[in-house]
């Protein structure tokens, strides 16, 4: 039987990681640690090293499948950087614990026979309100390293994958979801690519919704949504329970 995918949107440290237990998500207990849930950024477990987060990491560590999560704009991008890199199926990723996983920026990785590419930041519209290197930081928008690559990495699958898994959506998307969004290098960045590349679904978190923006888009937060494989197109099954923050 492959691997069970999962996809679900911000957990915003403990505010949200709720969601991932069994209150919420009873089909997780029937997990086991080659599946895996997959965070579309503001993790925001990777913050501080305090008995919170350590406490959350803790819980997270115990469930019984893996946590792998692409970066938002709200982490602590200063102790993601100083850990070292190591190659997971394929691409390069932070190992926060011994399952959970940061898919880093640019990577590609194979997870249950699908491709996923990954590009996690994102601009904070309330940067001005916050403290550098404290509960902002300047890391949260890709470098001109991490655009190129990414460039390579798609060359490299022939702009062709199953799955796009970002924060922030292209600038088209986000245009449709809000027409007040400003567009930023990074949303551009997407629109380019989403224009040329050759993918099944796209999922990204940021915007705190959880909608369909067309039959390859999607806007996730609370929901969680399984990839179930199928020769004849992957079905995305949303799973029963749901979760609303207090």
């Amino acid at each position: 039987m492959a691997n069970r995918v999962f996809i679900t949107g911000d957990t915003h440290g403990s505010v949200d990681v709720r969601k991932l237990g069994p209150g919420f998500f009873p089909i997780g207990c029937e997990l086991d640690k080659e599946d895996y849930v997959i965070v579309c950024g503001d993790f925001g477990l990777v913050w501080a090293d305090n008995s919170e987060s350590n406490y959350w990491l803790r819980w997270l560590e115990k469930k019984p499948f893996t946590t792998l999560f692409v970066d938002g704009n709200h982490e602590n991008f200063d102790m993601l950087d100083s850990m070292e890199t190591e190659e997971w199926h394929g691409g390069l990723v932070h190992r926060v614990r011994p399952s959970v996983l940061h898919l880093m920026r640019g990577q590609a990785f194979t997870i249950s026979d699908r491709s996923f590419f990954c590009m996690g930041g994102a601009r904070s519209v309330d940067k001005a309100w916050r403290t550098p290197h404290k509960s902002w930081w300047p890391q949260e928008m890709p470098s001109s390293e991490e655009y190129a690559q990414a460039l390579d990495t798609l060359d490299a699958l022939e702009w062709k994958t199953d799955y796009v898994l970002t924060h922030c959506a292209a600038s088209n998307v986000q245009y449709r979801l809000n027409p007040t969004y400003e567009n930023d290098e990074l949303t551009r960045f997407l629109f380019d690519i989403e224009r040329k590349l050759d993918y099944r679904h796209w999922f990204f978190g940021h915007y705190h919704e959880d909608r369909d923006i067309d039959e390859r888009q999607t806007a996730i937060y609370n929901d969680v949504v399984e990839i179930i494989p199928s020769d004849g197109g992957d079905e995305l099954y949303r799973v029963p329970g749901g979760f609303r923050a207090e």
